[in-house]
């Protein structure tokens, strides 16, 4: 499997795995795919998520309550895998990789049809030891960028990322937003100088009017909160609803691009 975009802008859309339980996860995860997303970001539930707002908090707690690990995310990515070619990204802290053991997440990371691995608060600086484990077992290695990054960090990103490189359209936590910052355009252009990687905005697109916005500059955009909050809200009814959302949320895709990347 790869991590692929076929029209733009891709979509990636985030899920915390376990919330409200592993077979949720994988239901919303194919109604999403089969609705039009083209990657899945598996969360991993994280006792202190210190990147993401307080929907994906939320929803770490009720999905750590409910005793979801590294393993059960590995479970539901498998289960997918057997029923999609979809990208699947796990989308992770250090701390939990850690206690699981690199070299066996690596290798069951793989087994299980992951594509590929986003660390968020691992900085390219200090992927010495992660990056060849997870490259000895074919795992994308994605890195988050922001409006801060200096010229340098993103040359030594766009070095080491395969797949695609994440930029972090704005400073603070993940949460829905009314507008797009111009600091995500700017960004998107500094990232391209340094690497032909597709480009993933994200942190905040809610709506199908942000999704174009975005794809005016970027090659995907990744949305998680606003999934989350449906999840939160129709914890029942999430795969459907969902579903729904990303319709809506692609409906004009074609129509305003109609091209392959």
């Amino acid at each position: 499997m790869a991590i692929r975009f076929t029209e733009k802008p891709g979509l990636v859309l985030y899920l915390t795995c376990g919330d409200p339980s592993p077979e949720t996860t994988r239901d919303t995860a194919l109604a999403a795919i089969g609705a039009g997303a083209d990657v899945i970001e598996l969360g991993v539930p994280f006792s202190d998520p210190v990147a993401d707002g307080p929907i994906i908090q939320r929803s770490s707690e009720r999905a750590i309550k409910n005793g979801t690990g590294v393993g059960d995310v590995l479970r539901i990515a498998k289960e997918i895998r057997s029923r999609s070619d979809a990208g699947l990204v796990v989308f992770t802290y250090l701390n939990p990789m850690l206690r699981y053991g690199l070299d066996v997440f690596s290798k069951d990371a793989a087994e299980s049809g992951v594509d590929g691995v986003l660390v968020t608060d691992l900085p390219v600086e200090e992927a010495g030891d992660y990056l060849p484990r997870m490259r000895g077992h074919g795992l994308a290695t994605i890195f988050m960028t922001a409006p801060t990054s200096t010229d340098t960090r993103l040359e030594q990103i766009g070095k080491v990322s395969t797949g695609f490189i994440y930029a972090v359209s704005r400073m603070g936590v993940t949460g829905t937003q009314k507008s797009i910052s111009v600091d995500a355009q700017d960004l998107v252009k500094r990232i391209r100088k340094h690497s032909k990687l597709p480009v993933a905005a994200g942190f905040g697109v809610s709506t199908p009017e942000q999704l174009t916005q975005m794809g005016r500059f970027a090659d995907a955009v990744v949305v998680g909160s606003a999934v989350m909050e449906l999840v939160e809200r129709n914890p029942a009814k999430a795969p459907e609803v969902v579903g729904q959302f990303v319709r809506k949320l692609l409906a004009n895709r074609r129509a305003q691009y109609g091209r392959e990347l």
